[in-house]
Order: structure tokens, then sequence, then C-alpha cells
């Protein structure tokens, strides 16, 4: 189920979570060279991704039941 980010914070391990509208939340990795988003490091990076549609999969699981 499609979900927009309403906003990004940090979890205890210094990643970067998108935090859904629904509530859930979905990580924003930058870890090179596995996954490249350095976007996610620096708040004018991240502010243009607000908004943005991410597939919320515990959404669909919700609803899947």
């Amino acid at each position: 189920m499609q979900r927009k980010i309403v906003a990004f914070h940090q979890d205890k391990e210094n990643h970067w979570v998108a935090d859904l509208e629904c509530g859930h939340g979905q990580h924003r990795r930058h870890n090179p060279p596995l996954i490249e988003r350095e976007w996610v490091l620096s708040a004018e990076g991240r502010q243009p991704f607000i908004g943005t549609e991410l597939n919320c999969k515990k959404c669909d699981e919700e609803f899947a039941d």
C-alpha cells in the first residue's frame, strides 16, 4: 500500500528511517557499496523526499488478513 513520507528520524544505530503517514517506518540507508543513498545524510537531501510515496509492507500485511 502506498504511503507518503511525512518525516525522517534516526534509529538506535543512527540509520535514517522514513516516517510514513500510516505511522510505520521504513529504513532509507546509505550503505555503500550495497545501497547508494547519499541524499539521506543531510537535511537538505531528505527534504525533497517528504511527500514521496513508498510501499508500506506492514500495511500490506495488515490489510491482507
